[in-house]
Parts: C-alpha cells; structure tokens; sequence
C-alpha cells in the first residue's frame, strides 16, 4: 500500500481559537461570522494582522497587512489583541488528541501538522471518512474547525488543504494534479511567494499548469534551485517522509514585534537585553553554546536588515550575547524607527564538549565575577523553571510595559 498523508491545518487558527473562547463569557458574538481580525492595538491603529475572518477577507483584508490599513478597508472591524498563551495552550490540547488517532505526527507549526494515515488506514472505510471523523471531533471537544488535505505526496496534502474552507476534507492525489492543482493561479502553489509568483508572470506562467509544464531549464535560470523545487512541486514531485522526532537545533534565537516604534538607541538597547535574557536561557536549557550572533532589524518601512559576528570563543553568556548584539546593532541602524528587532545565535555546540581556549577565554572563564554570573544565571533558570519565566524580572523593568 502507498502512503497516505493527512495535511490537518486549523482554520484561521489566532481568530478561531480567540472566537471559542469568547464565546464561553458572550454566547452572542461568534468572531469568526463578523468583520474581525487578531492583532495589535486599535485605538493607536499599530500593529499588523495575524489573522482575520471571512467576513473580513471580503473587504480585502490580508495578513500582515498594517491595522491602520484595515480599518479604513473595514472601519466597523472588530480587532481583538493575541493571546499566545491560549493559543499555545489549544495547539498543545490539538497534537494531544491527534497522536491518539495516529502516533506518527510531524507538527510543522502551531497551528499545522502532517499524519501518516497509512498504518491506521485499516481501522477505516476510507481516509475521507477518517477525516470527517477527525474534523468533527475536533469540533466537539474543543470548539474550533480543520480543514485536512489528503494525498499520496506531503506537497500535495498541504494544498489540498488550502482548497476550500472552513471545515473541509479535500483529497489531492497524484492522479488528480492536471484536474484539481494545475489550473490554480501558480501564486496558490506551496512556497511561491511574491518576487517568484512575479518572476514567473514576466515569464508568461500564470498558472502552475503553465509552470509544471515550462522548460525547467529557463525556470532554473531566472529562479536558480528555488525555481527547481517550485517546478517539482507544480508537478506532484515530492519523496520527503515524516520527521516525527525534532531534528537537533541549528540555531537558537527570539524576535520581537514592537507595540510602537523604537527611536531611540536606548529603546533598542532594553529590547536586545530581553532577548539576550531569553536567547541565553534557551541554550543552557538546550546544553548549548553559540558561536555566531545575529541581529535581525525590521524598520517600520518593513524592511529588513541583519548583521553577524562569529564570537571569540563560543558562549552562552546573557551579557556576552547582548554586548555582541549592541554592538551589531550600532554598526547596523540607520537611525529610522524600528518595528522589530531579532537576535538569532548559530553555530552551537554542547556545553560539554571540548574547545581550545585563547589566554583572554582562559583569564575569563576563572575571574571571580565571570563564575558569580555564571552561578546566577544557572539559579534564576532554576527559580523560571519551577516557578515560571516572571518570577524573576530585572529591576529595570519594574516600571516599563511588558
């Protein structure tokens, strides 16, 4: 038997999961059946959109799309803050249930993930009537809907289950691609972002049965190995499997969308500090040191700019990463305002494992502060990890919003 992949994606997860939740304190407004998104703040018009109802997409609006657009597309639009932590509270509730259908479960993000359907396939009439089964659960237990794309090939599960919604079982068979896929706008092909979907118009290509069925060698000349993957995709071609156990990280890092715009360098400095704090965390968490810092800055035109630097010796030092990322970021800034800032940390290694040492690595690693911050840092891990991430705050954020 072949196998049978389910592509189980949550239906406008933020919005939906928002929605089920209101619903418990105001059985009235159900957000997902008026104009309405979740992100920012609308009072100050900031922030962008991170997900949106149908209604709303009628009026034009997209994700990512600025608030302030928006509401003049929409000035009646209902805009509703995030919550993450309810968000990753229903992702968690949703994988739980899912692994008990089929212990093979790739989570690709938050709120998506793929199932090998193939070794439950005998417990069922037909993968359809699995599905349905699955969504309706779904459903009941917690409120929200999925749409789940079925097919042979993982490419092609995940645009069956972009076809359409809510609540939607689609199969997409290899068989089935001239039918169903290759007529779509190529823009609808899975990874065809907007410089390719733009490449490919000068081109002539249009739909991604224009693309499957071009020269792939003048494909490849204006979109390099990209334009490959997009033209084996246009055509069903796809040989990855499951990746049920995460693969080891190749980089640790946090970024930050900024409720206003930063200004200033001292704004940007006490945001890097954060996330210093944060990045530093997770790799003695994960047993790691990092040998390459990054600074990632998205200005509030949307463009974005990164700088790096391979460290002297690699670290998992809060202190060493933030002075590593001021100094970056000073050598990076133009001056205009800032929308987010990222530092990001490759190059790791386990703690444990042996380095040679430079004199400077060696007069640092036995100074007496260096080994006193090393032991606080190691203590207030402890106290986050019993008593969670606010038990301990730096005093300087005593009087700033989170």
């Amino acid at each position: 038997m072949s196998k049978i992949f389910f592509h189980i994606d949550v239906n406008s997860a933020f919005l939906s999961w928002t929605a089920a939740k209101r619903l418990e304190d105001d059985p009235s407004l159900d957000l997902r059946l008026v104009p309405s998104i979740i992100g920012g703040d609308r009072e100050k018009r900031h922030g962008i959109v991170l997900a949106k109802s149908i209604p709303a997409k009628k009026y034009g609006i997209e994700t990512a799309e600025p608030i302030a657009s928006a509401l003049r597309k929409c000035p009646s639009l209902l805009v509703e803050a995030p919550d993450f932590h309810l968000y990753k509270k229903n992702s968690r509730a949703l994988m739980e249930y899912l692994s008990t259908v089929s212990p093979d479960i790739e989570q690709v993000s938050i709120d998506e993930c793929y199932m090998d359907f193939t070794p439950i396939a005998h417990e069922f009439s037909s993968p359809a009537t699995a599905a349905d089964i699955i969504r309706r659960t779904v459903l009941e237990m917690f409120g929200f809907t999925v749409n789940i794309g079925i097919s042979d090939k993982k490419v092609l599960a995940k645009m069956a289950s972009d076809f359409e919604k809510p609540d939607k079982t689609h199969t997409l068979f290899s068989h089935e691609i001239k039918e169903k896929m290759w007529p779509l706008p190529v823009s609808d092909l899975f990874m065809c972002g907007k410089s390719s979907v733009q490449a490919l118009y000068k081109l002539g290509i249009l739909t991604i049965g224009d693309l499957a069925t071009a020269d792939p060698a003048i494909i490849h000349s204006h979109l390099k190995s990209h334009g490959d993957l997009l033209y084996q995709y246009a055509n069903g071609i796809d040989d990855s499997v499951l990746v049920t156990e995460p693969e080891d990280a190749k980089g640790v890092g946090n970024s930050t969308t900024l409720r206003e715009d930063a200004t200033t360098e001292k704004e940007a400095f006490d945001v890097l500090l954060r996330l210093a704090e944060t990045v530093s965390m997770r790799l003695r968490k994960s047993g790691k040191f990092a040998g390459m810092v990054s600074v990632e800055i998205k200005y509030s035109t949307f463009q974005s700019v990164s700088h790096q630097t391979t460290l002297p010796s690699p670290s998992a030092s809060e202190k060493v990463l933030y002075d590593t990322a001021c100094r970056l970021f000073s050598d990076l800034w133009n001056g205009q305002p800032l929308r987010l800032l990222g530092i990001r940390t490759s190059k790791l290694c386990d703690q444990n494992e042996p380095m040679q040492m430079s004199i400077f690595d060696y007069e640092e690693e036995h100074n007496e502060i260096s080994q006193k911050q090393k032991l606080l840092e190691q203590t207030i891990d402890g106290i986050r990890q019993k008593y969670g991430d606010a038990a301990v705050i730096k005093g300087r954020y005593l009087n700033q919003d989170d």
